[in-house]
């Protein structure tokens, strides 16, 4: 549902945007669900990515290309009820990452073809990488697979997830929105600050909570938040030891799994798998109840199953060389 202080704090025509979007949205959901006649998905079969829960260690393994991979479908951000590793995750060395012999992307953007319709959002990659330390080309690929798209590929700012408080271009949801905001050192934190939209012990005041929300649809504040949670889940996931910057493409995958999964779903699929319950939640969650019962019957598990669909949407999406010069 789309947040109503979030919506009052906006400009009539951020509002028009973000309500037209998210009807926009759900029309095209039921549709689908009529022509599907069961609410699913579509009949599609992930492939084996060959892989053991005992050999998680090394990303890039776990993230080789995916044969017979199914077609893309938008990601819906599910909340973890239980998002702290340090009590769940057991604590394990982690091999050092390689490239695998692929061809590594340049962290620098392209002029203009390799954001095409998107070129209006260079400035803002380029300085949210200048300021964290993250590749501009990963920025982009992160936005590129959390952004609903019009028709031209331009990525919408107004961006609505109809089943969750997920909004703007990186989707985040309010917790999370909010919870950068209270973390000293992030430019929301910065603009919170500046604002006076935080009390004295730091935390959001209620009556600035809407207008904080809105800003998740300002594209230029949306970046600098997904390049600030990139770093800070970047360096929870090394402190936990699982290397993530040996190389653009390793650096992109891994904050984007975080930036999807969350912090503590990130460390436990890395580290010996979400698990099965979670794991039957998120899968259901992306691909729909139908789609979900058929590829756990095929994996066998639901983490397995759950890995197998995740693996190949990020091997599909998270290249970062196709916004490289």
């Amino acid at each position: 549902m789309i947040d109503r202080a979030a919506l009052v704090a906006m400009t009539p025509t951020q509002r028009a945007h973000v309500i037209y979007s998210t009807a926009q949205t759900e029309l095209a959901n039921s549709l689908w669900r009529a022509a599907l006649g069961d609410g699913g998905a579509p009949d599609r079969t992930a492939a084996d990515p060959g892989l053991t829960r005992s050999d998680m260690d090394a990303l890039l393994k776990m993230l080789a290309p995916q044969e017979n991979a199914p077609e893309d479908a938008p990601l819906k951000t599910v909340p973890c009820p239980c998002d702290d590793p340090a009590t769940a995750v057991p604590s394990t060395s982690a091999a050092a990452l390689s490239p695998s012999g692929a061809v590594d992307a340049s962290a620098a953007l392209g002029p203009d073809g390799g954001l095409g319709p998107n070129a209006r959002f260079r400035a803002a990659l380029c300085e949210a990488a200048q300021r964290t330390g993250i590749p501009a080309t990963a920025l982009a690929t992160i936005v590129d697979a959390e952004a609903a798209k019009s028709r031209d590929g331009s990525w919408n700012c107004h961006s609505r997830n109809p089943r969750s408080s997920a909004a703007g271009l990186g989707q985040f949801l309010n917790a999370t929105w909010e919870g950068l905001a209270e973390t000293p050192g992030t430019a929301l934190n910065a603009t919170a600050h500046a604002k006076g939209w935080l009390n004295s012990d730091g935390k959001v005041s209620g009556a600035a909570r809407g207008a904080l929300l809105a800003l998740r649809y300002d594209p230029t504040t949306a970046i600098d938040g997904i390049a600030d949670y990139a770093r800070q889940n970047l360096s929870q996931l090394q402190k936990r030891g699982i290397s993530t910057d040996d190389s653009v493409k390793t650096t992109a995958r891994a904050a984007y799994l975080a930036h999807h999964l969350g912090l503590g779903d990130a460390v436990r699929f890395l580290k010996g798998g979400i698990l099965p319950a979670r794991a039957h939640v998120l899968l259901r969650a992306q691909v729909g109840a139908a789609d979900a019962e058929k590829r756990i019957a095929q994996a066998g598990d639901p983490t397995r199953a759950h890995q197998q669909w995740l693996l190949a949407y990020i091997d599909r999406r998270i290249q970062p060389a196709n916004f490289a010069i």
